[in-house]
């Protein structure tokens, strides 16, 4: 069965997210992008997993879904479709290793409550889970991968985000140059890497030591409209195993769904203070020091590919499966009306767009650019195409500034 997933989002217990990460606005959200699978987020907190607990009810094997869904009218009969949750958090590790201070974001997938108590319990002799939905704590990321594996031999742990330059394995500030330096004897047992928002799959290619690893995207949501941002597709059996197998042996994963890397805020190399953006040469130029101020520059996620790399850009494992880069169907109606995305125009013709050809994944991917056309404008339909063809104009992201990626389409473009 081919479903699309979204596994690693966090719910309104972490820090610098919204209000509205509960349950019912997940659901609700999952079915207006497109998405089957939901990660819960945060599982290790306390009082999230409780409420986990209370209103999930077992579905596919492994997965749950809603004991009660909300009433009629949250979803339009377009877009409605069944939504599942699959135990999920993230774990910052901060911890001292080859002489180095280590900063390493995990994400941690569960099969069961059983578990999530067992991981929860080994965590908790580490350091206090109650006061962020994602726990930093003194922690070596191969000890807890040692644990989640005690947790359950079924559970997945995958490097989040996993170049972005601050919290990440490979990141250019803390992180490691191989899955091995980081989880030594463990290694074998990460499967999978998540992109992130700055890197895409093409990019994690021009590495050899990734062949034989999974490559997933998910939003890493810290409000519910974000969902989905990134997301992967599965062809698999819809349950906990299907999904496991589908990560671990990789020919169940059918493609990723991803933002253009360059629109990721740590993609380029730059100094935000000053408003510098470098290329990898230009930061080897100036001695990785800001031009104007002499400041320390942060080394984005395209310079540490660039360092790692053994092969050209270009690249391309055999079987590697397809990816999609796509803009956020707001941000392109935002443009094609000329107003901000947030604006309420935006965000009415967002909604009556679902209402009238389906959800946003559907939308962006799929739907014929005539019918598009015919429900919205000849400028979104344009856009939306150049898009799909990866004709973007882009000024990206460094130093924490997201980059931006439009479209200039104009009603000719569409006839």
């Amino acid at each position: 069965m081919r479903f699309t997933a979204d596994l690693h989002i966090h719910s309104r217990f972490s820090r610098a997210t919204s209000r509205d990460l509960n349950l019912d606005q997940l659901w609700r959200w999952a079915q207006l992008k497109g998405i089957r699978v939901v990660g819960t987020g945060d599982c290790t907190h306390p009082g999230w997993l409780a409420e986990l607990e209370q209103e999930l009810v077992p579905a596919e094997n492994g997965l749950l879904r809603l004991r009660r869904e909300p009433p009629d009218g949250q979803v339009p009969d377009s877009c409605r479709a069944p939504v599942s949750f699959l135990l999920s958090g993230e774990i910052s590790c901060i911890y001292r290793k080859g002489g180095r201070t280590r900063k390493v974001h995990c994400l941690v997938l569960l099969p069961d409550f059983e578990a999530a108590h067992r991981l929860n319990l080994a965590l908790s002799r580490v350091g206090t889970l109650a006061s962020d939905g994602r726990p930093i704590l003194k922690l070596d990321a191969k000890d807890l991968l040692a644990m989640v594996l005690q947790a359950s031999p079924r559970a997945l742990l995958v490097p989040a985000h996993a170049w972005t330059p601050h919290f990440s394995i490979f990141g250019a500030c803390s992180g490691f140059e191989s899955l091995q330096e980081c989880f030594e004897e463990l290694a074998p047992e990460v499967h999978a890497i998540e992109t992130g928002l700055s890197s895409d799959p093409a990019m994690n290619w021009r590495l050899s030591v990734l062949d034989g690893i999974t490559l997933i995207s998910n939003s890493d949501a810290h409000s519910a409209s974000k969902l989905g941002r990134e997301a992967t597709l599965f062809d698999a059996e819809l349950c906990y195993q299907g999904i496991y197998q589908a990560i671990v042996g990789g020919k169940g994963v059918a493609g990723t769904i991803e933002f253009f890397p360059e629109q990721g805020k740590y993609h380029a190399d730059g100094h935000r203070c000053c408003g510098v953006r470098l290329s990898p040469e230009q930061t080897i130029a100036h001695g990785y020091r800001c031009p104007t101020c002499g400041g320390k520059l942060t080394v984005g996620v395209l310079h540490r590919v660039e360092l790692l790399a053994d092969r050209a850009a270009g690249a391309r494992p055999e079987q590697a499966p397809p990816f999609w880069s796509v803009i956020p169907l707001i941000d392109l109606i935002g443009g094609a009306l000329r107003v901000g995305s947030s604006s309420k125009k935006a965000e009415t013709l967002y909604f009556e767009l679902l209402e009238r050809l389906g959800n946003e994944f559907h939308i962006l991917l799929d739907a014929s650019l005539n019918e598009i056309a015919a429900r919205s404008t000849a400028t979104l339909a344009a856009g939306i195409g150049r898009m799909r063809a990866g004709e973007v104009e882009i000024e990206p992201g460094y130093d924490g500034k997201f980059g931006t990626v439009s479209v200039s389409a104009s009603e000719e473009d569409t006839t």
